[in-house]
């Protein structure tokens, strides 16, 4: 009896293991494995959550829909998409491959309706359909190609643009000789008949249905999925001979990025893991950082507070990776020019550092200002102050230019600030505060953490102008963005962990309606300078470039 229980655990465990090790994924099924970046849409989840009824709607989809010029066949899609004979309800999935020939880009579906997905590619394309073997049927013209069954199908699209990004391909820098041409070299025309056959028959070993990575990512629950395959990408950097002193390939090989966006009331919530290659991940197992540190948080000498960020790190590990990547010794040599080593910088600080951004105004004629904050925790005061020491023979070895903001700093033996005004900077170091926020528990605990307030952003720079466009772009956005709260930085099951949040003035809608909305006004907006000539550079976002802008330093 107890050998024939051994027996059936031995068996038991077998099956767990051999099931473990074959996990897959339906959605990677028909994509290349190496694939660049892969996005991927729940049909099901954004349907029900921005009905197409909605969608129709929107200002911008209205002016589309009333022009006379549009398609009978584009129109008909945009009365109901099911007239293409897609499965809007099932998953969309569009990847994007680099290659030798520049690149190009798939997307993949469910049909069902096959005769008017048959019917409205055939009136889209003008094309003639060619039928295959096994109920397959395709559709092409010189950059695009079509293929089908009555299940599913697969949309290629040419993309030798793509080429001019391959850094291995760049011609040598001339610098600013303009007589010099400045051409690629040639790329074979890619056979988009032969890849289509190839990609809707792929071999699953080909594809991304047995990846772990990527079967974890569609395991997660999201209407929305990210895929970027950073090794995949860093390698067409591999052969520049700017980079060859270092080791690159140890920074991006096996480099995987992943997301999950969920469109919920009120905000947008988003996860990332981002895994890398052994010594990279060995790197971040060792020197993974803990909390940041909350009484430096608490001690900016402001309640408001527009951008917060901080980071809690091991400075061995910053040190451990200029070495991995081959540069240790430049970095002695230019750490020795400035007056310390390599050891000084571990030593003098214990990895806390913080950034803020408080305060902001505008006067009369516009012009914006703020309390800017950089503080650092100090571990070993002579060390530190080495480091300040060459930071003030670095200043003074700069060209002098009266046109740059002065620069304030003073420090204890727990704490280093340096900022724009000298009163902001000593009162954060001398005086105990005690501020407390309410973004706070949101990125307690965890190694980094960020907090934008929208909100008081927009505000504080108000437009003052009279441009009836400017002033509805901005109370679009005034109702609509509340602040952005990001955590992350913690080792998790093979990778670094990120979550955020971009929290919606409106809390009870569902952000994607609302995104649905208010992408409808820009569009309008930006529609409306384009025809007037005021256009900056799609208005819809001028908004945030706008803040950007401010929170960069006054002169």
């Amino acid at each position: 009896m107890q050998k024939r229980f051994q027996f059936l655990m031995l068996m038991a465990f077998a099956i767990l293991i051999f099931t473990s090790c074959n996990k897959s994924n339906k959605t990677g099924r028909y994509i290349p494995k190496n694939a660049s970046v892969v996005f991927h849409i729940n049909g099901e989840s954004i349907t029900s959550k921005l009905p197409w009824s909605e969608i129709k709607q929107n200002q911008l989809f209205q002016e589309i829909y009333a022009d006379t010029s549009i398609d009978a066949t584009v129109k008909s899609a945009l009365d109901n998409p099911e007239n293409t004979g897609i499965d809007l309800k099932d998953d969309l999935t569009l990847f994007i491959q680099k290659d030798s020939a520049g690149g190009y880009v798939g997307l993949l579906g469910k049909i069902k309706d096959a005769e008017k997905f048959k019917t409205f590619y055939t009136n889209a394309t003008k094309g003639n359909v060619v039928s295959g073997k096994d109920g397959e049927s395709s559709l092409s013209n010189s950059k695009m190609i079509t293929t089908w069954n009555k299940d599913r199908f697969v949309i290629l699209f040419d993309a030798p643009q793509m080429n001019e990004m391959n850094m291995n391909r760049m011609p040598p820098m001339t610098g600013m000789d303009t007589t010099v041409p400045q051409t690629l070299p040639p790329v074979t025309p890619r056979n988009l008949p032969s890849l289509s056959t190839m990609i809707f028959n792929l071999e699953e070993k080909g594809s991304l249905a047995k990846d772990d990575k990527f079967s974890e990512l569609m395991n997660t629950k999201g209407d929305f999925h990210f895929w970027m395959n950073v090794g995949e990408i860093g390698s067409q950097t591999a052969g520049m001979p700017e980079l060859s002193m270092m080791n690159m390939s140890k920074m991006y090989a096996g480099t995987v990025v992943t997301g999950t966006a969920n469109f919920l009331d009120g905000k947008i919530e988003m996860d990332m893991k981002s895994y890398a290659g052994k010594e990279m991940t060995d790197l971040f197992k060792k020197y993974e950082g803990t909390a940041i540190n909350k009484e430096m948080v608490k001690h900016i000498p402001s309640k408001n507070v527009a951008v917060l960020f901080a980071m809690n790190f091991k400075p061995q590990g910053l040190l451990e990776f200029i070495k991995m990547m081959g540069i240790e010794g430049f970095a002695n040599m230019g750490a020795s020019y400035l007056g310390f080593t390599l050891d000084d910088f571990v030593k003098a600080n214990k990895g806390e550092i913080l950034l803020s951004i408080s305060d902001m105004t505008k006067d009369a004629n516009g012009k914006m200002d703020a309390n800017y904050l950089f503080s650092a925790s100090i571990n070993d005061k002579a060390s530190f102050n080495k480091l300040i020491e060459a930071g003030k023979k670095a200043g003074k070895n700069m060209v002098s230019d009266s046109t740059q903001p002065p620069v304030y700093f003073n420090s204890t033996d727990k704490y280093f600030a340096i900022g724009n005004k000298q009163a902001y900077v000593d009162t954060y170091i001398k005086t105990e505060t005690n501020n407390n926020y309410d973004f706070f528990g949101k990125i307690s605990g965890s190694p980094v953490g960020l907090f934008i307030n929208f909100q008081y952003v927009m505000r504080a720079m108000a437009p003052k102008n009279s441009d009836s466009l400017d002033l509805q772009m901005y109370n679009a956005s005034l109702q609509m963005w509340d602040n952005l709260v990001a955590k992350g930085g913690e080792f998790r099951k093979g990778g670094i962990t990120q979550h955020a949040e971009i929290n919606l003035v409106d809390k009870k809608m569902n952000s994607l309606k609302q995104l649905n909305n208010y992408f409808g006004i820009a569009g309008k907006i930006n529609k409306q300078k384009n025809a007037s000539g005021k256009n900056r550079w799609m208005d819809s976002t001028s908004i945030m470039a706008d803040t950007t802008v401010a929170m960069l330093p006054a002169n």
